[in-house]
């Protein structure tokens, strides 16, 4: 177990931490968490490459760290019962998780039908990613330190143009990635 593996293994056990923040109505405490799991991210990527630690371990348990928190921050944040003041439109979640549900299930697909096994994240997936991330942060700092929520709606908007641009390309790419395969 390498330290970056660690910090990875520390993201995943900060989830739990997180979502009682939010379903407590503790947004300071919920922000301070999704940025601690930010900086520990960037961090074990860092130890990893510089250090030369890169696992296949890591290799699997960073993404779905990732994708976890983010999951269940886009989900905590839409039920309105949490006691935070802004909660997210319950279509936005259901709308990024779909999207993601029919990638996996495509690149399954693929995998068996034609034995690709290299699914890489595009450039709009890694923008969508960002936009999720910023949008999470803003509406924990709109239900902390009354965050502007033009600035908010803006990021929302944005996310979910994204999250379908994004689904649509990665369709677009695995269609692409079959064209020339032998089944």
């Amino acid at each position: 177990m390498t330290l970056a593996n660690l910090l990875t293994v520390f993201r995943l056990v900060l989830i739990p931490f997180f979502l009682m923040a939010v379903f407590y109505g503790h947004a300071r405490v919920a922000l301070a968490i999704f940025l601690c799991a930010g900086i520990t991210d960037s961090l074990d990527g860092f130890i990893a490459r510089f250090f030369n630690q890169r696992t296949a371990l890591g290799a699997f348990l960073d993404p779905m760290a990732d994708k976890l928190m983010l999951t269940s921050a886009f989900v905590a944040l839409a039920i309105p019962e949490t006691g935070l003041a802004y909660s997210i439109p319950i279509w936005l979640p259901v709308l990024t998780i779909a999207r993601d549900v029919v990638i996996v299930l495509l690149s399954l697909l693929l995998n068996l039908a034609f034995n690709l096994k290299q699914f890489p994240p595009s450039m709009p997936g890694k923008m969508t990613t960002f936009f999720q991330i910023s949008f999470v942060v803003a509406v924990l700092l709109q239900n902390a330190y009354s965050f502007p929520p033009e600035v908010v709606a803006g990021l929302m908007w944005t996310v979910a143009f994204l999250t379908v641009f994004s689904g649509i390309h990665y369709l677009w790419r695995m269609r692409s990635m079959t064209k020339g395969v032998d089944s």
